[in-house]
C-alpha cells in the first residue's frame, strides 16, 4: 500500500488507510505520537517540526537511552549486543510511553521487538513515515549519517541501498501495525519540512487527534 500524499486532499486517505482497525480520537487527542519507521526516514526532523507545529513536546528515543546510560547507541550495540540493547529499548520504551502531549520519534527497529507495537498502540497514535528505499540509502549515505548508525556503519553505498530493501520487506509486518501512515519524502531542507510537518499537524487537527 502506498504511503500518504502530503496534500490537503490526502486526509481522507490519511486517516483510512487503517480503516479496518478501530481509532477512537478521543484516546489521542493531545496525547502521545510515536513516529516509527526505516533509518532515515525522517522520525527526528519530522517530530521536531511536528512538536512545534502542535506546541507539544518531543523526545528522541535514542537519544533518552543514550542521556540514561551515559554513552552512545553505537558503543552500547558494540558492548551489549543487540538483543541486550533490544532489552533496554523495550524498558526505556515503557518508560516514556505514558507522556502525555509528547511526540516521540522511536529507533528503525524498535516496532520489530517485543511488544512495542503494542505498547505504543495502547498508549497513543502511531504514524508510520515513509519514502523510497532509495531515497532512504541517500540519506542514510550522507556525510555523518552512516557511521552513527551500527547496522550499517561499515556497509559501501550499494550494500546500505541493499540493505534498506531487505530491511523494509522485514519489517513491513511490525511497520503496517502503524494506525496511520505518512510521506515523508519532502524534508530534505528546513524550508519543506517545515511545510510537510504543518500539512501532517493540519491533517491530525482535522481528524479530531490534536
Amino acid at each position: 500500500m502506498p504511503c500518504a500524499p502530503t496534500g490537503m486532499n490526502s486526509f481522507v486517505y490519511f486517516c483510512k488507510v487503517r480503516r479496518h482497525r478501530r481509532i477512537h480520537k478521543q484516546n489521542f487527542r493531545m496525547n502521545t505520537i510515536f513516529l516509527i519507521g526505516y533509518m532515515g526516514c525522517g522520525k527526528t526532523t519530522l517530530g521536531r517540526a511536528l512538536a512545534a507545529e502542535a506546541g507539544m513536546d518531543f523526545l528522541d528515543l535514542d537519544e533518552y537511552i543514550e542521556e540514561k546510560y551515559e554513552t552512545t547507541i553505537t558503543d552500547l550495540f558494540a558492548r551489549m549486543g543487540e538483543s541486550r540493547y533490544r532489552q533496554l529499548e523495550r524498558e526505556a520504551l515503557t518508560e516514556v510511553a505514558g507522556r502525555r502531549g509528547t511526540v516521540i520519534s522511536t529507533g528503525g527497529g524498535t516496532p520489530c521487538h517485543f511488544d512495542n507495537m503494542d505498547i505504543m498502540n495502547r498508549s497513543g497514535l502511531t504514524i508510520w513515515l515513509q519514502t523510497s528505499a532509495e531515497r532512504l540509502a541517500l540519506r542514510l549515505c550522507l556525510p555523518g549519517q552512516r557511521h552513527n548508525r551500527p547496522l550499517i556503519a561499515n556497509l559501501s553505498d550499494d550494500e546500505v541501498l541493499a540493505t534498506v530493501k531487505k530491511a523494509l520487506a522485514e519489517r513491513e509486518q511490525y511497520y503496517g501495525k502503524a494506525q496511520l501512515r505518512f510521506d515523508s519524502t519532502n524534508i530534505e531542507t528546513a524550508e519543506q519540512t517545515t511545510a510537510t510537518a504543518r500539512v501532517l499537524q493540519q491533517l491530525l487537527a482535522q481528524g479530531g487527534v490534536l
